[in-house]
């Protein structure tokens, strides 16, 4: 059993390792294949045998450089600034992104490995420990979105990564189960800022079809930081558990907030801003411009943020109101993997687990979250259709509901059920990733993130009473008001896609690029967008090639 282990949990790190690894491999496979030298240079070859075979197989890797790689660059100047782009923004979004969700799952495993008996935590304290991250999260949203309009985000992100790192640590000096509420309340508020600012830095750069793959290699790296987690507190509880005086739980907490703090530093550095106003030295005159035109125009408000100007222009939109309901049912459907249950259950048969295997097996989760994740980012920038793998997201997670309702289930198939259940981060590319599509496109960079915000803000907001009401620890080992919920909401999911498709059609109606794939989509003809555009009557022949441009 100790060899069988030992032999698994070994080739479970080096799976872990290679998946750590995937931002920098999809990255240098993107270049690659960009470059020429790669599927490109090959295909060159290959179409020498003949004229008829050339037309085919140069057809066929247009397809594959599509679905891989997402819309071709208009000119090497272009492809130079979007290398440029993915180099810096991305590398370090992912960072912060692998190390924000280092720290947040730093808890959970902290509670399963010392700190709920060290701190004397009993029934739903630990849920209420969540709850007050979430709290903080949720009150630090909107705050956050404003911000970051007037004062530059490559100081103000990094800072907030500074803060939350000094918190992180503070956890390990926690002696109370109060103490530690007000630390994680305080943490929830700073960590507030980096996902929708991301999100948002990620708007402000891209162009539509380019989108959905960061987002999934951002969000996937946040995944990575949650298997690590894992690992890193077996390694600590097994290695440096009573070390100078400290618990294995404390030196977790500890070096996470030290590790962390490196990253803020190159963000000060490095960080660009937004296209309007970056003075990033690595960014030239013209590549700066090149970034301007790529993207839709701006609004002359779009980055007012007068009170009564904004919310005027926040709260007369609809994309409030479906966005931020959508956002509270797709975080209702990830309820499985945020709320841990597959490490609360192997707690429960402790008798039966190991505490390294407690630590580990639960990592397959995040595993099977990544890879769905940016295989429907795939899906998604090649075809523009989001409905499809929402849909599919929805029955994967039905089938891991109706699994788990079994009270006698056995082990093998509770295994199934809850990796499974990582498949629900399929919807980050049909949740902000869409959103971020469809704010954008107004140009009014004030509305579109504060509505990316509010958006977390209201997801997050579902976890303040979502977790204690339906998945309390002290129901460990079956959750059956949450296996019920779980139902529900898949069917409730069906609905917000039909209204989130609707504003989609809607936004991009009122906002007729000439983007004729786009439009062929969504059913739009070039007759519809001239019908629109002479009621509209605000736009000059110059603004509309530049929107024509842009898409």
């Amino acid at each position: 059993m100790s060899r069988a282990y030992l032999y698994l949990s070994g080739l479970l790190r080096r799976i872990v390792a290679l998946l750590l690894l995937l931002p920098r491999l999809l990255r240098n496979f993107y270049f690659w294949c960009r470059s020429g030298r790669g599927l490109c240079g090959l295909v060159r070859i290959m179409e020498k045998s003949s004229s008829a075979a050339s037309a085919q197989k140069a057809g066929g890797v247009a397809q594959v450089k599509t679905l891989f790689l997402g819309d071709e660059a208009k000119s090497k100047e272009e492809r130079r600034l979007v290398q440029k782009l993915d180099w810096v923004i991305l590398t370090y979004c992912c960072l912060s992104s692998f190390f924000n969700y280092l720290d947040r799952s730093a808890f959970a495993n902290a509670y399963v490995a010392g700190l709920r008996e060290d701190l004397d935590l009993h029934g739903a304290d630990y849920n209420i420990v969540l709850s007050m991250f979430t709290a903080g999260s949720v009150i630090g949203q909107i705050p956050h979105g404003i911000i970051i309009q007037k004062f530059p985000p490559r100081i103000w992100l990094p800072s907030m990564v500074v803060v939350w790192s000094a918190l992180t640590m503070s956890c390990a000096a926690c002696k109370t189960y109060e103490q530690l509420c007000v630390v994680r309340f305080f943490q929830g508020f700073a960590e507030a800022s980096t996902y929708c600012g991301t999100i948002y830095i990620i708007g402000s750069w891209y162009k539509p079809r380019e989108i959905a793959k960061r987002t999934a290699i951002f969000t996937a790296s946040g995944q990575a930081g949650t298997m690590f987690a894992g690992i890193m507190m077996t390694a600590l509880y097994t290695g440096m558990d009573d070390h100078s005086g400290l618990k294995g739980w404390q030196w977790l907490f500890l070096i996470n907030g030290i590790i962390t703090i490196p990253i803020a530093v190159v963000g000060f550095f490095f960080f660009p801003d937004t296209p309007e106003t970056t003075q990033a030295r690595w960014l030239s005159v013209e590549e700066r411009e090149l970034a301007l035109q790529r993207l839709p125009p701006k609004s002359k408000d779009g980055h007012n943020i007068d009170p009564w100007s904004l919310a005027k222009r926040v709260f007369t939109s609809p994309a409030l109101y479906i966005l931020c309901l959508w956002a509270v049912i797709t975080g209702a459907l990830e309820a499985y993997v945020v709320q841990s249950l597959f490490l609360l259950w192997m707690k429960f048969h402790s008798d039966v687990f190991t505490q390294a295997q407690i630590n580990t097996y639960p990592l397959g989760v995040q595993a099977v979250g990544i890879v769905s994740n940016f295989l429907a980012a795939v899906h998604v920038d090649a075809t523009g259709k989001r409905v499809p793998m929402g849909i599919l997201a929805c029955l994967l997670q039905l089938v891991s509901a109706v699994m788990l309702m079994v009270p006698t289930l056995p082990f093998a198939g509770t295994f199934f059920a809850y990796y499974l259940s990582g498949t629900s981060y399929m919807v980050n590319p049909v949740s902000y990733g869409w959103a971020s599509i469809i704010t954008q496109r107004g140009g009014d960079d004030a509305v579109r993130s504060v509505i990316l915000y509010a958006m977390n803000a209201c997801s997050t907001c579902l976890y303040t009473f979502w977790g204690i009401a339906l998945y309390p620890a002290s129901d460990a080992p079956y959750w059956k008001r949450g296996n019920i919920a779980m139902t529900i909401v898949v069917f409730v999911m069906l609905g917000g896609l039909v209204a989130v498709d609707w504003l989609d059609k809607h936004t991009l109606r009122k906002y007729p690029y000439g983007d004729t794939a786009v439009r062929d989509i969504v059913g739009i003809d070039d007759s519809d967008v001239a019908v629109i555009a002479s009621h509209q009557g605000v736009e000059s022949e110059e603004d509309g090639e530049k929107r024509k441009d842009c898409c």
